[in-house]
């Protein structure tokens, strides 16, 4: 079913350059990076520039593709049209399912962060309160969605160059911390730059790539903006300048002040740098940004499933309804099911037990590293099949085909080192078992239906 309603294309470039940089600070730069330093050591610089290197190839793939073809509003569309439908149905769900997960961990985050100020108040009454909040500003329009993720984000980058400015401060006065000295040679001076070895560094990775998930929600937004060819590119290409100052910036400053090896493992390191300097409420404020960064994957969460959902219908692999836009030309019923999905699971949450929780995330950050494949296995089919639009193009992948040949081995790379872990090696071993389910269903479903001559496109059959 071809759906003819056009989403509302309500998104400024404000709000777009500012969710591509919410998209790329997770909650475990705030909480769990005292974890990840233990785990690694300063050597954690070099794996998430790395990373972001990798990711950056990846998002100009995923820009190139959007802006070939600007009646693509997700990067579901281009999948079906140069990989077929049952790439598009597994791709999809696959999609929908990971921002589900998040959604859960997330929602289920912000009752706890909630209850560090009202502890008497039971945990379900602030998701139930968020999840409502969210759902009705996502229904009246776009531009609500963009507004909140705006305001969320801003939060995150407030607090990271405030950490950044009072760090460098701290460095130029050789402030003396409990620790010891302030000075740049802590970086190496306790065990060198890999103190963990090999391992520990390449363990390292996997923490990095998890920091990543749902940067190509960039992709889903681009389709919903008022001038995709100045916005898209210019969001992609700033993820470099982000990720050195947010990332590499943060975690450089806080092994400055504090030698790896003193931070705690169980608090947060942002924590301990405001209260070094005196800041009474460091961890109520820090509290706050991690809150506000729970709130703003929960609100992508909620955005991204719809929009998949309504992609999933207009192919025929979701319900018809699903694609229907209410009259602020947003995808009402897609938002309304993901919600009561996600509230559901919520609520199973308090059920089922812990580890199955951690397993079930675990998966859908596997099923990331999928996506983030099915992009770059289309870009090259788009690449083969399109040579018109790709000399027309002003936005491409460089390096062609090599860099994708280089994402492909980092991913391959990564799935090795989530073998290397028990926790996350279970989750290995049980993802196959989706993408089963999936393909079954499609089966199932393609048998009720006319069959399909051929079900990868053609060269003939692309559209332009």
């Amino acid at each position: 079913m071809e759906s003819h309603e056009e989403l509302e294309r309500g998104l400024k470039n404000r709000h777009v350059q500012l969710i591509s940089i919410g998209g790329a600070i997770g909650t475990g730069l705030f909480l769990g990076s005292g974890k990840t330093i233990q785990l690694t050591g300063p050597s954690i610089l070099l794996s998430y520039a790395i990373t972001g290197g990798i990711i950056f190839l990846i998002m100009r793939a995923l820009g190139e593709l959007m802006l070939s073809n600007l009646n693509y509003h997700s990067f579901l569309d281009f999948i079906a049209d140069y990989l077929g439908k049952k790439a598009a149905f597994v791709t999809g769900w696959t999609y929908w399912f990971c921002w589900i997960a998040i959604a859960m961990a997330d929602l289920t985050a912000t009752g706890m962060y909630v209850r560090y100020w009202l502890p008497n108040v039971p945990q379900w009454i602030p998701e139930i309160i968020a999840l409502a909040i969210l759902l009705g500003l996502n229904l009246v329009a776009v531009g609500l969605f963009g507004e909140m993720e705006f305001w969320f984000a801003l939060v995150k980058v407030i607090a990271i160059i405030a950490l950044i400015i009072v760090g460098a401060v701290m460095i130029f006065m050789h402030f003396q911390t409990s620790a010891g000295p302030v000075q740049i040679s802590n970086l190496w001076s306790h065990g060198g730059f890999f103190p963990k070895g090999a391992h520990g560094f390449a363990l390292s990775f996997q923490m990095a790539t998890f920091a990543f998930c749902g940067v190509e929600l960039v992709g889903l937004i681009g389709g919903e903006t008022s001038d995709p060819k100045t916005v898209l590119p210019k969001a992609i290409d700033n993820i470099p300048i982000r990720i050195i100052l947010f990332y590499l910036g943060s975690l450089f400053v806080i092994m400055t002040i504090y030698p790896w090896s003193s931070l705690s493992a169980d608090r947060s390191p942002f924590v301990q740098v405001f209260s070094e300097i005196g800041v009474i409420a460091a961890a109520s404020i820090v509290n706050l940004v991690v809150l506000s960064s729970a709130m703003s994957a929960c609100n992508s969460a909620i955005y991204s499933t719809s929009r998949m959902a309504r992609s999933l219908a207009q192919e025929g692999s979701a319900p018809r309804s699903f694609a229907k836009l209410t009259r602020h030309r947003v995808p009402g019923n897609a938002l309304v099911f993901s919600t009561l999905v996600i509230f559901i699971a919520v609520l199973l949450n308090f059920f089922v037990p812990s580890q199955i929780f951690t397993l079930i995330s675990s998966i859908a950050t596997i099923c990331f590293i999928f996506i983030w494949g099915m992009i770059t296995w289309t870009h090259m089919r788009y690449r083969k099949t399109n040579p018109e639009l790709v000399a027309k193009s002003t936005f491409k992948l460089h390096l062609y085909p090599y860099a994708n040949y280089l994402i492909f081995a980092f991913l391959a790379f990564v799935l090795f080192v989530l073998a290397l872990a028990p926790d996350t090696r279970e989750a290995l071993i049980f993802s196959p078992l989706w993408f089963i389910l999936l393909l079954v269903i499609y089966h199932f479903k393609s048998k009720s239906k006319k069959p399909e001559s051929n079900e990868i496109l053609m060269d003939s059959d692309i559209k332009h």
